[in-house]
């Protein structure tokens, strides 16, 4: 049988030179050193460093937020960007980078948020920040397949670790995150008021609450699990708006059913269009909120379950209920419930930063894993940063996976000519324009204090 050659033939050699195989993540560097954020984070890491002549060691986390943002899982990866230093300059070797890994403590950890809210000031300066301050706080669970330092059983029935994310929604951005052992409370008040202080600092703007002529409106969105009374009532002191899941409690059930046919209303698309098969009704006048603080209100959607969706006892005649809790004044019921869904938007990014390496959390000691995760959200605000700044269209939406496939991974020769180094992307590439776009956008950008 003649073997079919359906590929052209195409003779291999070793003898390239100036070729680089990472050339869009040169961006995401320069987006860190242009933002401020390379400096910031050198400062903050600054008391760690043992020698002059070592590598800065707020470079060297830098540059692991760089490898996670190319798609690394372990240190080891920062080998990509260690092989190109013609694009990103000296790169540490993996003994030295796990040494200052290892001395982030939580005081270097706190100094390293200080600087990522430093290049979050000067990205929203350059036109990076949201129309509205909205913040979403979810947790995940992270699966350790060994006995690494404060892993614990899961209330999934899994083993590993429980951390709470705070994002701001709009633009993406990793505000907080605070990695907890598995077996953390999903309603822990106390661990989630102190990711959401965290959160808070990280803006450059401030709540109405503290400063009454400044400050801005803004609103934190969460689920069922935040339902506690501590929790909420921090949120009211700090002056935050909330849009809170409410549990289907018996009294809540009792409520439902004595809710009149004609009192339900059509849902909104997020696109403020009707939404078919969802109505929404609000409960207040049915329950007892006199726990909650005052201005509280109980919202009430009903849909139909999806084919194949397995019915339970708070399924009322055929329908699917869902509640949460907000303290907003406005009249449109409809508009708040779809203000409330948009919370879903979460779990996109806690999958993105999954895909950024907090998926499997590499050290065995707490500490150090907690640091990983600072560097995992530096790593999420880069790209939110690159996208809101230097891209447009498709790219400005895109996921990690496909800004790496369409941008970061591009190859490109690097030509020297004079004191000038050029480099050039591949006129075939389906990205190229836009990446080099993205270059000129970056650097029209004016450098602020």
């Amino acid at each position: 049988m003649k073997a079919t050659r359906a590929l052209p033939r195409v003779e291999v050699s070793d003898d390239g030179e100036g070729i680089v195989s990472r050339a869009g993540l040169r961006l995401i560097a320069e987006v860190a050193e242009h933002l401020g954020l390379t400096d910031a984070v050198i400062a903050a890491m600054a008391p760690t460093r043992r020698r002059r002549s070592a590598h800065e060691p707020g470079k060297v986390l830098v540059d692991v937020a760089l490898t996670l943002a190319d798609g690394g899982k372990a240190l080891s990866d920062l080998a990509v960007v260690r092989n190109h230093p013609e694009l990103f300059g000296p790169v540490a070797s993996d003994p030295t980078v796990w040494r200052v890994v290892d001395s982030v403590d939580n005081q270097r950890r706190e100094a390293v948020a200080a600087a990522r809210a430093i290049a979050r000031r000067r990205a929203w300066a350059l036109g990076a920040r949201p129309g509205w301050i909205v913040l979403d706080l979810d947790a995940t669970l992270v699966t350790s397949h060994s006995e690494k330092h404060r892993a614990a059983p899961t209330y999934k029935r899994g083993f590993g670790f429980h951390p709470l994310l705070v994002y701001l929604d709009g633009t993406d951005e990793a505000l907080a995150g605070m990695l907890r052992p598995g077996n953390a409370g999903s309603n822990t008040a106390s661990d989630q008021i102190a990711v959401v202080d965290d959160a808070l600092v990280q803006l450059p703007v401030v709540t109405l609450a503290a400063d009454p002529d400044g400050g801005e409106w803004m609103l934190l969105r969460a689920d069922s699990a935040s339902c506690t009374h501590e929790f909420v009532t921090a949120l009211r002191d700090r002056g935050v708006e909330f849009s809170i899941g409410f549990p289907l409690t018996d009294e809540v059930t009792g409520a439902l059913v004595a809710v009149g046919e004609s009192t339900w209303q059509p849902c909104i698309t997020q696109d403020c269009e009707e939404r078919e098969g969802a109505e929404c009704a609000e409960i207040t006048h049915l329950l007892d909120l006199s726990a909650w603080p005052s201005g509280t209100r109980v919202i009430a959607r009903r849909e139909d379950p999806h084919p194949g969706a397995q019915f339970s006892f708070t399924d009322i005649e055929g329908h699917r209920f869902q509640c949460f809790m907000t303290d907003a004044t406005d009249a449109d019921i409809a508009y708040l419930e779809a203000r409330h869904r948009g919370h879903a938007r979460v779990e996109d990014r806690i999958r993105a930063a999954k895909d950024l390496g907090l998926r499997n959390l590499p050290f065995c000691d707490f500490t150090a894993n907690a640091a990983w995760v600072e560097v995992v959200v530096m790593a999420q605000d880069l790209l939110a940063w690159t996208r809101g700044l230097c891209l447009e269209g498709e790219l400005a939406r895109a996921e990690p996976k496909r800004l790496r496939y369409a941008l970061l991974h591009t190859a490109g020769r690097l030509v020297r000519h004079g004191r000038t180094t050029t480099l050039r992307l591949p006129r075939t590439w389906p990205w190229a324009r836009e990446l080099a776009s993205a270059f000129r956008q970056l650097r029209a950008l004016p450098i602020l204090a």
